[in-house]
């Protein structure tokens, strides 16, 4: 454990873009199922950025999951 190291500083920010947007996403959805039942165009407008949101935030987990697998590969 202490041979471990902090991210660097580009994927500490890519980190922190990840779960802004998987967090912010899933908010978006939620608060897209409670307006909708009082107007339902207004859910649909908040729950569908919320579920792009979220996606974009898994979809970059993925990405920096590949980012870290071209340096190993020549091993």
């Amino acid at each position: 454990m202490a041979d471990a190291k902090p991210p660097s500083k580009p994927y500490a920010r890519l980190e922190s873009w990840i779960w802004i947007l998987i967090y912010g996403g899933m908010f978006a959805v939620i608060l897209g199922l409670v307006a909708g039942r009082v107007n339902e165009p207004l859910g649909w407008a908040m729950a569908v950025p919320g579920v792009v949101l979220a996606v974009t935030g898994v979809v970059l987990i993925y990405v920096r999951s590949r980012l870290g697998a071209g340096k190993n590969s020549g091993q």
